[in-house]
């Protein structure tokens, strides 16, 4: 569903909220390796949109592309020791970095750019790191806001003060200018045409009653509960016209302007998506497995697999979307140093130390989310001592925030569930083989898994010694080593790696017997794509029954060597928790990606649909029928008009594509090309179905704007289940899933239950009985047109629709005996077997629906009663325990009284403990009694 009422909410997120030294501003100085550093003002606009600076001139930066902001000794450290001098960073004083503040910001992660400032004063850089708004949460990011562009106009003035174009003083310049300004820039048809439709029919405006009608008809989401959600009463409605119409006297008689309705359009109450959906409403007291977890490959590379650079930078950068899974593909360093490094194996990619990326994790670990951090470990280290280095930077770094002893509720035990995100909150959790008792350690030498020595090199396909190549066999098709990339060639640990390992406990995965048979849920298995697909194709019931417990990660195939990505929805199709991607390349499959993640308080966890959950329920992702339990959905969507898409002429076009199941994923659904208008385009004619979306919690709904020669504009990633139906606009996003400042389409959706073609009729019929009825008087109306003379067919159908009684007609007719009495006659004997036999045809279909519709009832109940009796012995079960853990404190406390008074306390509670029992399962079963007695009507 939903998930909220359109209109008027309580919005769980926090408001966007600057603190007054932001306001106000604080003296800095800018500096650059290679410019000469300057003071400037540094100050944060009271909306929260931009970050700007004066100096010689205004310098204005957007804060949705802000990726981070770092003070201390995390921030950047002017290496030319003129620059040092200048501001004061000399050897002598021990506080000196806490001056610094990098703003770290970008359109994509792997090109970053830095702003470096020293702080005139002590403690302004952890007032402007701590207390700055984030632009994930900011309301702009949800839709399209024009006081953006306008407060950015108003801030960039030039050295005179003054706005650019033709010099306009920035107080001059109003918002109400500003509107009428792009009202006449962009002029609104379409908006003006709705407003027409709904019932102003020239008029400048609508009445309450017609906005209250338009909110809950149009714009109110159909399969929500309506006592749950009720539909907006008047004087909800009246608030909303209070935030929107700034003329007093149309709100006195309860009239909004088309002016404000547009902006009602546009404005936070009336979004496709509730804003509610972008903060934490999942349950997080699920056990681990029970989650999608935003999960990265080859964290460390910036480009491809073969060649380029690795980047400590890049671990901050993904960990800053939200990412709660990361890999660290580790490397035994070279003498004389032997520190332990991260770097693609067998490739010309650059190395990076392994200490600096520990460092920069253990500083940008819960920045973005407060949630467990999966590290996972590709282990190459064949040497005790380095190994041993490694165990030791995780504890000193990570400190108590590396989860080393089980938590005592979940021991490692078959049977035990792993624990919840809740119970995880601020952990870090680390994946790597553990070293088992019967594996002895041979010395400084380690060998690696599988018992190979040898190393295989996927860039020429050969082992370094004569030996077979291997490959993994499962199900009758093969994985090689080529595609499973270096993951092959992974060591054993030390005891010192092993003792980090707890609920991620990587294992060869054998087949899904073999692991129900240890049933050892902290026990996970990898998978590169290509054998997930494989075991995809042929077990996909057995894979959705795996992840229900245990946890499993999907991984690139080693021939990827551009960093490409497979689509993840295919493997959150049955259930796999960490699908892991190439970060640093935003094609299709990352924008998805970071588009589903972005809801649930962008905290890198989403729960998984409850037959996912559930070990009572079984489901195949192939399936095209309608899931037990789950009400598919039809969805409907037509691109009405789009604004400020581009700054260049040239023709734009929308794609509409859906992700989910096999069944229902659909592409693709493409408008007509604009003629040369990027600025307002307009499109409204056809609307784009599908038709039956079997799995809405587990599908998404993608929106593309391109240029006319393919170049990507923006889009936007809406879940099937939040969608709200009506006119709305969608606020595009970059590749990143950044908000563009200006740039949206305004659309017409409709999401209802889904209703095969074979009950349409009856749905119809009693959705619209009145329409229902009618059909009869046109089929009369039809047959009577092809009747000779039309003003007798004209004035029988009077004689009929006023209710005149044929028999009566016919009687009047019988003593007149012209010819166009009798055709009449003729005329009246037709309607009246018309009619009879239109009467015996609707008593059949009435007939049919209502033995439907019983139909229906009895299974409707029959699935209460069933829930009913769950949910009673549960209770029952329930009642059972507190009842048991009450006599046994009650005991305890008698044993603590007199000894003479032991043995007859004893016997009143057992006494008293069974009568509550007793009574309580009665009048339990009692309930369940009454409701399965009562009588259904129909």
């Amino acid at each position: 569903m939903a998930g909220a009422k359109p209109g008027v909410h309580a919005l769980q997120l926090k408001p966007v909220s600057v603190h007054e030294v932001l306001k106000r501003g604080s003296k800095f100085i800018k500096w650059d390796e290679e410019a000469i550093p300057s003071l400037v003002t540094l100050k944060v606009d009271p909306d929260g949109f931009f970050l700007y600076w004066s100096g010689g001139t205004m310098e204005v930066l957007d804060i949705s592309q802000i990726r981070d902001t770092r003070t201390g000794r995390f921030a950047k450290m002017p290496k030319d020791q003129r620059i040092r001098d200048t501001l004061g960073l000399g050897k002598g004083e021990s506080n000196s970095d806490t001056k610094l503040l990098t703003v770290v910001y970008g359109n994509d992660l792997v090109n970053i750019f830095f702003l470096n400032f020293h702080a005139v004063q002590d403690g302004y850089c952890k007032v402007t790191t701590t207390t700055g708004p984030s632009p994930r949460y900011h309301i702009h990011a949800i839709v399209p806001s024009f006081s953006v562009l306008y407060t950015k106009l108003k801030l960039q003035v030039n050295q005179d003060g003054k706005i650019p174009v033709e010099g306009i003083k920035p107080d001059d310049f109003t918002w109400e200018m500003f509107q009428n300004f792009l009202n006449k820039l962009s002029p609104r048809p379409e908006v003006e045409r709705i407003f027409v439709e709904l019932g102003s029919k020239g008029k400048p405006f609508l009445s309450l009653d017609q906005l209250m009608d338009f909110i809950n008809r149009k714009q109110r989401d159909s399969r929500l509960n309506e006592v749950l959600y009720p539909p907006l009463k008047r004087d909800q409605v009246h608030q909303l016209m209070e935030r929107y119409e700034t003329n007093a006297s149309q709100l006195e008689r309860d009239q909004i302007s088309l002016m404000s309705f547009a902006k009602y359009l546009g404005g936070e109450e009336n979004s496709l998506v509730p804003p509610e959906r972008l903060d934490i409403i999942d349950d997080m007291n699920q056990p681990l497995s029970h989650y999608f977890i935003n999960s990265s490959h080859n964290t460390y590379l910036t480009v491809g697999q073969l060649t380029g650079t690795s980047s400590v930078e890049m671990y901050r950068q993904v960990l800053l979307t939200g990412c709660r899974c990361i890999e660290l593909d580790c490397w035994k360093g070279r003498p004389p140093e032997e520190e332990p490094i991260i770097t693609h194996g067998f490739t010309m990619t650059t190395e990076i130390s392994f200490k600096e990326v520990i460092e920069a994790i253990a500083e940008s670990a819960f920045k973005t989310s407060p949630y467990p951090l999966i590290l996972s470990f590709e282990n190459h280290v064949d040497s005790a001592k380095q190994q041993a280095k490694m165990a030791e930077y995780c504890r000193s770094m990570f400190g108590d925030a590396l989860l080393i002893e089980p938590l005592e509720k979940y021991p490692l035990v078959p049977g035990q569930q792993l624990p919840s995100p809740q119970e995880l909150m601020g952990k870090i959790l680390i994946k790597n083989k553990k070293k088992h008792q019967h594996r002895a350690s041979n010395g400084g030498s380690i060998r690696r898994k599988d018992g190979t020595d040898e190393q295989f090199s996927p860039l020429n396909g050969v082992y370094t010694h004569n030996t077979p190549k291997p490959s993994l066999i499962h199900s009758n098709t093969k994985v090689t080593v080529i595609e499973m990339g270096t993951a092959y060639s992974e060591v054993n640990a030390t005891e010192e790696m092993s003792t980090l390992v707890n609920y991620i406990e990587p294992v060869k995965f054998k087949s899904f017997e073999a692991a129900a048979k240890r049933n050892k849920y902290f026990e996970m298995s990898s998978f590169v794509e290509t054998k997930g697909m494989d075991t995809l194709k042929n077990s996909p019931s057995e894979f959705v029954e795996y992840n229900k417990k245990q946890l499993s990660r999907i991984y690139p195939k080693g021939t990827r060597v551009d960093s490409s990505n497979y689509m993840p929805q295919l493997f959150w199709n049955v259930g796999c928790q960490m699908v892991a991607l190439n970060f640093q390349t935003l094609d299709l499959p990352m924008q998805l990606n970071m588009g589903v993640f972005e809801y649930n308080g962008h905290c890198g966890y989403l729960l998984k649909p409850e037959f996912m959950r559930r070990t009572d329920k079984h489901f195949d992702p192939f399936t095209v029928d309608i899931v037990d339990g789950i009400v598919a959905n039809t969805v409907k969507i037509k691109i009405v008009s789009g604004q400020f898409l581009n700054d260049k002429k040239v023709g734009v076009y929308v794609e509409v594509d859906m992700f989910g199941l096999p069944a229902d994923t659909k592409r693709k659904y493409r408008t007509k090309t604009s003629n040369n208008n990027s600025l307002d385009p307009v499109w409204d004619d056809e609307t784009f179905v599908f038709n039956k979306v079997v799995l809405p919690t587990l599908a998404s709904l993608r929106v593309a704007v391109y240029e006319e020669n393919g170049k990507f504009i923006g889009h936007r990633i809406l879940p099937v289940s939040a969608l709200r139906p009506g006119y709305h606009y969608i606020c595009l996003k970059n590749e990143l899933n950044q908000p563009l400042m200006l740039s949206s389409l305004l659309v017409y959706t409709e999401a209802q239950d889904y209703i095969p073609n074979e009950h349409q009729e009856y749905a119809e019929a009693l959705t619209n009985p009145i329409k229902h009825l009618s059909l009869l008087a046109q089929r009369e109306r039809q047959l009577l047109a092809l009747m000779e003379d039309p003003t007798e067919v004209s004035h029988a159908c009077r004689l009929y629709l006023d209710g005149c009684h044929l028999a009566n007609v016919w009687q009047g007719m019988t003593h007149n005996n012209s010819p166009k009495t009798q055709r009449t006659q003729l005329l009246c004997k037709a309607l009246h077997t018309l009619l009879k036999m239109c009467i015996l045809c609707d008593s059949v279909l009435l007939c049919q629906a209502n033995q439907k519709l019983r139909e229906i009832a009895q299974e409707c109940q029959a699935a209460q009663i069933k829930k009913l009796k769950e949910v009673c012995d549960k209770e029952k079960k329930e009642l059972q325990k507190i009842l048991d853990r009450k006599r046994l404190n009650s005991i305890i406390e008698a044993k603590k009284a007199e000894k003479d008074k032991a043995e007859a306390e004893l016997n009143e509670i057992n006494k008293k403990h069974i009568n509550e029992s007793v009574n309580l399962i009665r009048q339990v079963s009692r309930v369940v009694e009454m409701f399965m007695n009562v009588e259904l009507f129909v």
